[in-house]
């Protein structure tokens, strides 16, 4: 296309605005900055990779801090009640304090270590002590031996969240590959919309050029004046099919726009995108074993569908699981402490004196030297088993997952049937597309040679201007069709790129672990 027609474009579409020239890959960059739908995934991909680190937390060390105060009397229905004179049971006051650290296990066990002060107060003839300091340390594990052994409900949810996070990947994978295919398909349509205005214009020019040459012809009286009726009628069709040219290309340019441009912040909103990549592509052969091997190994959908299948698998895994017994082995030891001054309450027995053992006569620190010397300690090691009888609850739920595992693995199948499908639609069409080309190309040089040859005759009176104005129109057919083809290979390059999982690498697009493109 020449300057000329260019210049016919503008005048006719009265188009002010500053220009900006555009290559595909500032494009394809603004695209991936600023992209909504991009934007959304990635934000979904960050809560994914939340999600696995709330999970995580379980097993967070939990710190357990208790404080209370109790006062308490319990009716007793005996002669030794201990109660003073006149009430029917002791009475107890009591401050105590309690802390614990304790921790899940990576195999589903527990760990627990806890620590314990009391001070107690009481009137009960029978309690040597009044107040009395108890003290206590020690540490607890219990470890799942049969069910939660090889995963437990932490882990399960842990390896689910995981999962979803890789589906999550390469949700955010497809997006931007489905991202980039429409800026660069709406990228080639602006460019056949653009070339669309410029081939319309120059039929509008021949139109006005043949409508001169017809009134000349009837100034000197060598053509009836009913002559300058078509090529005028032809001139104002001409022209309603470059005004909606001109709106188709604005259309294309705002679809386009809106794939890599912000809400309306960005000044290229106000300017007029000059694509300056050229639609042209050489034909070159395809590697269809290796586009469908590449398919089924790099699309995004395939990782989505496998991330699916492992979620199922643990769940099944998980179900299976739980229909095993439980047996939990626990292991525990503790040293307490007990100190404190004679209770002026106590009564003595056979009328003895009341006397505190020289190791519980203190105050705090005494009870804390007991619980350090060990002088009472608590030792327990044990089993424990349970099994539901019947079952039916851990049963169904193996078959429920068993039933989920089967459908996210024929899910699985169907895509990559699918992608298949994809991969050789995309094939056909690039190879039809390659064809189209060289027919439109062949078509656009015989309906120039045509024009030429019909202009030449009218000029010498052996033609009408209805054969001219039909050649002009077979003309500017065969361009736009050619047009066409150009945009619709390079779409079909892009489509097949797509479907073969390879248009990241094709780009250079790398996704990092965190959610960033590059």
């Amino acid at each position: 296309m020449n300057s000329l027609v260019l210049t016919l474009v503008l005048l006719a579409g009265a188009d002010t605005r500053a220009p900006h020239p555009l290559t595909l890959d500032d494009a394809l960059a603004r695209a991936l900055a600023k992209n909504y739908t991009i934007a959304i995934e990635r934000e979904a991909y960050a809560s994914a990779g939340q999600r696995v680190r709330s999970e995580q937390g379980a097993y967070d060390v939990q710190l357990g801090l208790e404080a209370g105060y109790g006062r308490r009397s319990d009716p007793v229905n005996s002669l030794l009640s201990g109660a003073p004179a006149g009430a029917g049971a002791p009475a107890f006051r009591s401050r105590d304090f309690d802390a614990s650290l304790t921790q899940l296990l990576p195999r589903g066990g527990s760990a627990r270590v806890f620590a314990g002060a009391t001070r107690e107060r009481t009137d009960g003839l029978f309690s040597l002590l009044s107040p009395a300091y108890a003290s206590a340390f020690g540490v607890e594990l219990r470890q799942p031996l049969l069910r939660d052994r090889a995963i437990d409900p932490v882990r399960r949810r842990i390896n689910v969240a995981r999962s979803e996070k890789d589906r999550s990947l390469a949700g955010l994978k497809r997006t931007i590959a489905e991202t980039l295919t429409a800026v660069e398909s709406a990228y080639w349509s602006l460019i056949a919309a653009q070339r669309d205005a410029l081939v319309r214009a120059e039929s509008l020019a021949l139109a006005e050029q043949q409508l001169r040459e017809t009134r000349s012809r009837i100034e000197v009286g060598t053509l009836p004046e009913t002559e300058e009726a078509q090529p005028r009628a032809e001139l104002e069709r001409r022209r309603g099919e470059l005004l909606g040219a001109q709106e188709r290309g604005a259309r294309a340019e705002n679809a386009l726009k809106a794939l890599m441009l912000d809400e309306g912040d960005d000044p290229l909103w106000a300017e007029r995108l000059v694509p300056t990549d050229d639609a042209i592509a050489e034909p070159r052969a395809i590697d269809v074993a290796s586009a469908l091997e590449a398919a089924l190994q790099l699309r995004p959908e395939i990782e989505q569908a496998k991330a699916g299948v492992s979620a199922r698998e643990i769940e099944l895994a998980a179900a299976r699981d739980q229909t095993k017994p439980r047996l939990d082995a626990y292991a525990s030891y503790a040293r307490r402490g007990l100190a404190g001054s004679l209770n002026p309450d106590a009564a003595g027995f056979a009328g003895q004196p009341v006397v505190v053992p020289r190791d519980l006569a203190g105050g705090f620190g005494r009870s804390l030297g007991n619980l350090g010397d060990g002088v009472y300690p608590d030792l327990r090691l044990g089993l424990s088993f349970t099994i539901p009888l019947g079952n039916r609850t851990a049963r169904s739920n193996v078959a429920i997952a068993q039933s989920s595992e089967r459908q996210a693995a024929a899910d699985l199948q169907r895509l990559r049937q699918a992608i298949r499908v994809e991969v050789w639609n995309a094939v056909a069409g690039v190879e039809t597309t390659a064809e189209r080309i060289s027919a439109a190309r062949s078509a656009r040089e015989a309906a120039e040679i045509q024009l030429r040859s019909e202009q030449e005759r009218f000029a010498v009176g052996m033609s009408t201007n209805f054969l001219v104005l039909t050649r002009q129109n077979q003309l500017a057919r065969a361009r736009l069709d050619e047009i066409e083809a150009l945009s619709d290979h390079r779409k079909a390059l892009v489509e097949l790129q797509r479907a073969s999982g390879r248009l990241l690498q094709e780009r250079g697009v790398v996704v990092a672990e965190g959610g960033k493109n590059s």
